[in-house]
């Protein structure tokens, strides 16, 4: 039917596919969290987290880093990524982050990527948030879009820099831009079902299930080398960010 013509969202390239990284990507890369006492103790020196604001030599670092935080813990049965497939990866991710956040001369910048580095000024994670339409419902087409608001994506964190609060600290900086700066409400994100992690942060930082869609495709890198494009559910999710600091724990 119409409906999952349009949810399946069947795509040719590695290109196409990148272009749906809002969706796609969101397998969010980072360990269970681990929230109070332990993150505080446990957060890197020097930690600060800052928008990219376009600038190409950050967003090509940026890039570097998310191939081997992100895409690497896709890959099956291997943790890094051979020469030919990362560059190939690479290349994508770049042309995706510059679509996405690149300085848009004489456009609405309601689109960045926040880094995270350490006081070595080493990237230990990024976090996107871009003001696009949100399907209602997880129909991408005109009759089912909500309003434009705030989409959090490409999140994801080093392996040496996991549960040491990074991720948190991450969210609630694009939370803080997007009510801030741009005068949102809401803030939403969508993520792979089977991503216990990532959920089981999002729920404890306030955020609530709004709908699934179990069309959806994603793509994981092969030891071979090649891509498998293979289906998946996702889950998208909404937390209200204005009202105070019950509202922002938990939801409401």
């Amino acid at each position: 039917g119409s409906r999952e013509m349009i949810s399946i969202r069947v795509v040719s390239t590695l290109t196409l596919i990148l272009s749906w990284s809002h969706v796609l990507l969101q397998t969010t890369a980072f360990a269970p969290p681990s929230l109070g006492l332990g993150a505080i103790f446990l957060k890197p020196a020097g930690m600060n987290t800052r928008p990219s604001l376009g600038d190409d030599e950050t967003l090509t670092e940026c890039t570097d880093f998310f191939c081997d935080a992100f895409w690497a813990d896709k890959l099956v049965g291997k943790k890094q990524l051979g020469d030919r497939l990362r560059k190939s990866l690479f290349d994508s991710q770049q042309l995706e982050f510059r679509r996405r956040y690149g300085i848009k001369v004489g456009k609405d910048r309601r689109s960045e990527l926040l880094v995270c580095r350490n006081n070595r000024k080493q990237i230990m994670g990024v976090c996107g948030i871009q003001v696009e339409s949100i399907p209602n419902g997880g129909m991408m087409d005109e009759g089912n879009l909500v309003d434009a608001a705030p989409l959090m994506s490409n999140v994801a964190v080093g392996r040496p820099f996991r549960r040491r609060g990074i991720a948190e600290a991450m969210v609630q900086q694009a939370e803080d831009m997007a009510l801030k700066q741009w005068g949102y409400d809401e803030v939403y994100l969508y993520v792979e079902e089977g991503n216990r992690a990532a959920i089981k942060l999002y729920r404890k930082l306030g955020y609530r299930d709004v709908w699934k869609d179990p069309y959806a495709r994603t793509i994981v890198p092969l030891p071979s080398g090649g891509l498998k494009n293979t289906g998946t559910t996702i889950l998208c999710m909404k937390k209200r960010i204005r009202g105070g600091l019950l509202s922002r724990m938990f939801g409401g």
